[in-house]
């Protein structure tokens, strides 16, 4: 028996470590006051069985990315996608306040947020309710005695593998090979995520679209090349 089943609970304490850097500018700290409780979910009351009445203008399909840092992804994908809804969920302090800023400049209609533990966001939502899951340059842990604390695990992915409709996208990008071989390991084990590629250009090419992030960017600058893992819901 495993760690994780040992002790299930420990695969959703820890995700991330602290949660404010730097002071927030005087407009951050405006959005952060008034922007934030508008549009971050209410977890305190049961999720809507069609998630799409959150938002304001129509939208069709339901999409989540889990920590979304500065939110130059996210941002860049709700204003391509505007007939779909993106949840972000994200819990340090400045990141949150930069994506607001950015939701404000664009007045992006089709975004909510929860700014804690994703694993929350996931127990809230209705099953079968999301088309994609995007994970994308998580924490990798990279000591091994914390790799327990790595947000891909046999317990969140069966999260996933709830919220996800039959056939729904689970996307993972990293820079570090521990962490990629860890997520293709349990994604394996867990035998309800079919892995996409067939061939190396699957992976080591970046998704559709893809607006590259901060993240990538260090890692290229540091000699690292990144893998794209896409797997289907089964």
């Amino acid at each position: 028996m495993t760690d994780e089943q040992q002790h299930p609970t420990r695969a959703t304490e820890a995700f991330y470590g602290r949660r404010k850097g730097k002071p927030l500018r005087e407009r951050q700290a405006e959005g952060m006051a008034t922007l934030l409780p508008a549009l971050k979910l209410d977890l305190a009351s049961p999720a809507p069985d069609d998630l799409r009445t959150l938002y304001p203008a129509p939208v069709e399909r339901m999409r989540l990315e889990i920590g979304f840092g500065g939110g130059e992804h996210l941002v860049h994908r709700a204003r391509e996608n505007e007939t779909t809804g993106f949840i972000g969920v994200e819990p340090f302090v400045n990141s949150m306040a930069k994506l607001l800023s950015q939701v404000e400049i664009h007045d992006l209609k089709n975004i909510r947020v929860y700014d804690d533990d994703a694993t929350q966001v996931l127990d809230w939502l209705p099953a079968g309710s999301i088309d994609q899951i995007d994970l994308l340059y998580a924490d990798p842990w990279p000591k091994r005695k914390h790799w327990k604390r790595r947000f891909v695990s046999q317990v969140n992915l069966d999260r996933f593998h709830r919220v996800l409709k039959p056939g729904g996208t689970f996307c993972f990008a990293s820079d570090i090979d521990t962490y990629i071989n860890h997520t293709l390991m349990h994604c394996r084990d867990h035998g309800g995520f079919a892995w996409q590629a067939e061939q190396s250009s699957d992976w080591l090419t970046p998704y559709a679209g893809w607006p590259g992030t901060r993240y990538e960017n260090k890692a290229r600058r540091e000699g690292r090349s990144s893998a794209y893992l896409t797997f289907i819901r089964a």
